[in-house]
């Protein structure tokens, strides 16, 4: 599914910094840029908090959370965004930012080389979440990744 057939979500009445994707689904958002990782790591450790994700687990989850954000604007663009929901039992944690890319393959299925020293943040991310899904299109490049809480 291409990120542009995806219908933008509807922005809370409380200004809460969240959002309501169809089917009254509570989402969570922060913009950031390079500067503000730390905090997107804090946020997204609330959010898994908030949710009743299990204290052990919340280390690889923000490992991969940070691979992908760290990504998003080193790769993709200066600003990114950054979208946290529960549903059906899962916590979504889903980036995006504002650069495309073509894919040929899904990245982050093949284990880098042994002595790589970048290359590594999707193939690391992929095998810490439930399911990574990466989309591009013109709009640029979303990429959702989903955990058991």
């Amino acid at each position: 599914m291409n990120e542009d057939d995806i219908p933008p979500p509807r922005f809370l009445a409380d200004g809460s910094g969240g959002s309501l994707l169809p089917g009254g689904v509570t989402v969570r958002e922060l913009t950031f840029c390079v500067a503000d990782l730390p905090e997107v790591r804090d946020f997204a450790a609330l959010q898994a908090r908030r949710a009743g994700m299990a204290e052990e687990d919340i280390g690889d989850y923000l490992v991969a959370v940070n691979e992908v954000a760290t990504n998003a604007v080193t790769h993709g663009s200066a600003k990114a965004r950054l979208r946290v929901w529960c549903e059906g039992g899962d916590l979504f944690i889903d980036v995006h930012d504002t650069g495309h890319w073509i894919i040929e393959d899904q990245p982050g299925m093949v284990a880098p080389h042994d002595y790589s020293t970048s290359g590594m943040g999707l193939w690391v991310a992929r095998r810490l979440t439930k399911e990574l899904i990466l989309r591009t299109g013109l709009s640029g490049t979303s990429l959702t990744m989903r955990f058991q809480i």
